[in-house]
């Protein structure tokens, strides 16, 4: 790598592979990606605490005073509060996969130079990707808990086990980047089907609605969807009071990683192919 570059030059491969081996250069990329984001705005960092706030403001107003509703299973339960801390918590997780998932097919097509024209390790480039999203999904989480602590159902020891149902998704998420980033660099018509597509998985997933107000012939169907687990774990230890379903919740975590070592390896099969391409 030349000292021209911009780029911090990666560690030396050492023999554990992947994160560990490139942690540093993931932390440098990662840390200058927030900080481009947020580069001029007048509340800089502020924003990742300031949009979960106003997405709750506004859910509150809409579904508590606009068009009153109450959460199927728990009509009783909560009242407005609880309808919209129950509506943020899925609307954050979805929003996770949608931040990092929509940018995944222009990961490596946005960064040409580090395909043809340094040694650079480019998976790299996935996992930067899913950590900034993940910043401003745990910013969220935390206003989540906080907020539901003060204003909801109050703590419970089911809560310790939060970041337990939350945290598998990371590895799906990051399998499906890979995945996207991998098949962006060969056909570009990949960036504007994913916007459909996610889409489609908010309103096909539990999100606004319990997966049980779905016909039951599709309620099976809706597992399918990478956040459902997740978000259905996370409303039972916040905001009913019990632990996650351990069985469930160990399925779904042996399904992320399977993806995740998939998409690590699909991303490495066709990666051979990127400088061509580019």
């Amino acid at each position: 790598m030349t000292s021209s570059t911009a780029v911090p030059e990666a560690p030396p491969r050492m023999a554990r592979p992947g994160f560990w081996r490139d942690r540093q250069l993931v932390m440098v990329l990662t840390r200058r990606e927030l900080a481009g984001r947020y580069r001029g705005s007048l509340l800089g960092y502020f924003w990742a605490v300031a949009t979960p706030l106003l997405m709750l403001g506004v859910y509150t107003l809409v579904f508590g005073v606009v068009l009153p509703a109450r959460w199927p299973t728990a009509p009783h339960e909560g009242g407005m509060a609880g309808f919209a801390l129950r509506l943020l918590t899925g609307m954050l997780l979805h929003g996770f996969l949608a931040e990092a998932v929509a940018r995944a097919p222009l990961v490596v097509v946005s960064q040409p130079n580090y395909v043809t024209k340094v040694v650079f390790p480019l998976e790299v480039l996935g996992w930067v990707d899913v950590l900034t999203a993940a910043f401003h999904t745990a910013v969220g989480l935390v206003l989540l808990v906080l907020v539901n602590a003060i204003w909801g159902g109050g703590l419970s020891l089911t809560q310790l086990a939060f970041p337990l149902v939350v945290l598998p998704l990371v590895p799906a998420v990051l399998g499906l980047v890979w995945i996207l980033a991998a098949l962006g660099v060969y056909v570009r018509d990949l960036a504007q089907a994913v916007g459909p597509l996610l889409m489609m998985l908010m309103f096909l997933g539990p999100v606004f609605y319990p997966r049980s107000a779905m016909p039951a012939a599709l309620q099976g169907w809706l597992l399918l969807n990478p956040v459902t687990v997740p978000i259905e774990q996370a409303r039972r230890v916040l905001f009913e009071h019990a632990w996650p379903d351990w069985g469930m919740l160990s399925l779904y975590t042996l399904a992320s990683f399977a993806l995740f070592f998939a998409g690590r390896r699909v991303f490495h099969l066709l990666r051979t192919g990127f400088a061509d391409v580019l």
